[in-house]
């Protein structure tokens, strides 16, 4: 039986947590709930307000309420009500995706990428070894090697075409992925190379150039305005044109070319977020205990060995969950497209701009053509998205294995 003081100390611990409890049923359950709701809706430009004789409705509706019931707004255009089908902004967002040659093209695309598996798998099989018969580096170079060759037998660029076709859905998540996929690489090579030069003792005045490197994370908090900056540098006429007219060069319109202006908003992400990634590395830099390097080279090892043997091996716990959390804020980039670009060069009537990603063609969706319902239907199926994606981070990268040991 539980005595009183027990009960006292439970309650006592309920009102100390209940602030936290309540917050999060009002900013985070709630709306999660009531986006879920609406991506099953025809809520839209010509139906705003509500249909709050629905009981699903007027549960989840605020204008709905009893007590904000007067002030709902009245006379806007009809009112909504769930889709018939319910999942009609479901299947209008995934298209043919689900069509016999989309499921093809996708198969064929995944089979190119089984070398990358391969490749990770073995250098788990060598990392358990006392003794590594080829180097990672080597392994991965065959993996993409091998990725390169199906690629070029299965005619991958043919089946990514198809898949485009499907709708808007695949082209701007897929567009996401490769933003991401180009921009983490760059973090931690530009990170890794300037936490090094940082880290090196023959460097005079270290702390100063730590400070100054530091600056482009600072100035992210502001990213609106640095990247109207970003910008002008790029415009047709601007900074980096009129630079290169000085030495006799015609700089091209790289806002308008959807290559240039692609390479333009992942150099300036680049920019802000290397910062982030030198921090994380040179701390772990600084946490290798000198004399491994020492008896490295006592064993005759060159600054190469010493890089891929020690440096590397002894960073990976602390690059993972940057990499991981640099993932995920790099697919939900918003800010910085969207002051740079729009999501422009435009690639045809109806079709998304050749850097709209997810969050810039959610905005586009919502605040230009208020497609409420579809654009509710977005974010559940991202937000299941990125919940898997997480939670295949920790497994891979064991972020929280200490805490349940």
């Amino acid at each position: 039986m539980v005595g009183w003081s027990g009960r006292r100390k439970t309650l006592t611990i309920l009102l100390f947590i209940a602030p936290t409890l309540i917050g999060i049923l009002i900013f985070s359950v709630y709306p999660i709930l009531y986006n879920t709701f609406i991506s099953f809706t025809n809520r839209g430009m010509y139906r705003p307000n509500p249909d709050c004789t629905q009981t699903l409705t007027s549960i989840f509706e605020p204008s709905c309420w009893p007590m904000f019931r007067e002030r709902a707004p009245k006379g806007l255009g009809q009112p909504y009500s769930l889709q018939t089908p319910f999942y009609g902004n479901y299947a209008t967002l995934i298209g043919k995706l689900f069509t016999k040659e989309s499921m093809v093209a996708l198969l064929f695309i995944l089979i190119a990428l089984l070398p990358l598996w391969g490749a990770r798998r073995l250098n788990q099989h060598y990392d358990r070894q006392l003794t590594r018969p080829v180097s990672s580096f080597v392994v991965w170079l065959g993996g993409l090697v091998g990725v390169a060759l199906l690629a070029w037998v299965l005619k991958l660029p043919a089946q990514i075409a198809v898949l485009m076709k499907a709708g808007d859905f695949f082209v701007v998540t897929i567009r996401t992925i490769l933003y991401v996929a180009v921009c983490i690489p760059l973090f931690f090579i530009v990170g890794l190379a300037l936490a090094l030069i940082l880290n090196s003792s023959n460097l005079r005045g270290r702390t100063a150039f730590r400070v100054i490197m530091i600056v482009p994370w600072a100035a992210s908090t502001v990213a609106i305005m640095m990247s109207l900056v970003w910008q002008f540098f790029f415009r047709e006429q601007g900074t980096i044109n009129q630079l290169l007219k000085l030495v006799g060069i015609q700089g091209p319109a790289w806002l308008n070319n959807p290559t240039l202006a692609f390479a333009v908003i992942v150099l300036a992400n680049v920019w802000y977020t290397y910062p982030f990634f030198m921090t994380v590395i040179l701390g772990a830099l600084q946490s290798i205990p000198p004399e491994q390097y020492e008896a490295a080279e006592v064993d005759g090892a060159n600054w190469w060995d010493k890089l891929t043997k020690i440096t590397l091996p002894l960073l990976r716990p602390a690059v993972l969950p940057a990499t991981v959390l640099s993932s995920i804020t790099t697919f939900q980039m918003f800010g910085t497209v969207w002051a740079i670009t729009q999501g422009r060069p435009s690639m045809g009537a109806g079709a998304p701009g050749a850097t709209e990603l997810v969050m810039v063609y959610a905005y586009k969706q919502i605040f230009q053509t208020n497609a409420y319902g579809r654009m509710g239907a977005y974010a559940v199926i991202m937000f299941v998205f990125l919940f898997l994606a997480t939670l295949y981070s920790l497994r891979v990268t064991r972020i929280t294995k200490g805490a349940y040991e």
